[in-house]
């Protein structure tokens, strides 16, 4: 091995390690996302099935007060409730942020009276 090859592999390996460190960054951050959305989609499902049974009658309240309760016991914002059909259609959305600040997961749900 000549001097101006000298020091070659450590800079390779430094080059290496730090691909793995990014790698290992963007999966965390791709897992946190997925785990992010499916909490806002598993929030919005149960608000919109509790607003649906309160809309329905089947249990007492308002629907979007009782998809709020719901939505923030699953760790979710709920932004957004509408009533699509007096009595028998709810539909929610709920949103919840990824703890490392990059954003958020926002998903929707519909429920109503059964066909």
């Amino acid at each position: 091995m000549n001097e101006r090859e000298r020091g070659a592999g450590t800079i390779l390996a430094l080059a290496l390690a730090l691909v793995v460190v990014l790698s290992s960054a963007a999966g965390v951050l791709v897992v946190e996302g997925l785990v992010a959305t499916t909490k806002a989609a598993r929030a919005a499902d149960l608000a919109a099935l509790m607003a649906a049974d309160v809309e329905r009658g089947l249990r007492p309240g308002q629907a979007c007060a009782a998809a709020e309760t719901v939505a923030r016991l699953n760790e979710a914002a709920l932004v957004g409730c509408e009533i699509e059909s007096p009595g028998e259609r709810v539909r929610v959305s709920t949103r919840v942020p990824m703890s490392s600040g990059w954003g958020s997961a926002e998903r929707r749900a519909r429920a109503g009276r059964p066909p």
